[in-house]
């Protein structure tokens, strides 16, 4: 599939999964959330660019317990329990938080068990 961002054509996979992780801009993120009916927000940046920094650090993509267990605990004021912190991911990102992530953020497809 190609996507025209900012008058470059970016070509991704059958899924929206970058083909080369360098094209990567905020600009794609916001028109691959537009496509599959997202609307990004201050939560949904942090956790894209915590998913980019993480990915960028270790060379691997973050699972969902990962998540919920690292920021779950940074937004411990508003998250007192890691269950409903999951519920609130779900919220931003309802089918598959992990997938849409790593698709916004621009990282690889994620294996089948993250």
């Amino acid at each position: 599939m190609e996507l025209e961002v900012d008058g470059k054509i970016i070509k991704t996979d059958e899924q929206g999964y970058l083909c080369n992780l360098d094209d990567w801009s905020e600009e794609l993120a916001e028109k691959l959330a537009e496509l599959d009916g997202i609307q990004l927000f201050d939560d949904h940046w942090g956790l894209i660019m915590y998913f980019r920094d993480y990915y960028q650090q270790t060379s691997r993509i973050p699972s969902m317990r990962t998540i919920v267990l690292d920021l779950g605990k940074q937004h411990g004021k508003h998250f007192h329990d890691e269950k409903i912190y999951g519920k609130y991911l779900y919220q931003l990102f309802p089918h598959d938080p992990v997938r849409a992530l790593c698709k916004l953020a621009g990282l690889p497809r994620p294996e089948p068990d993250t």
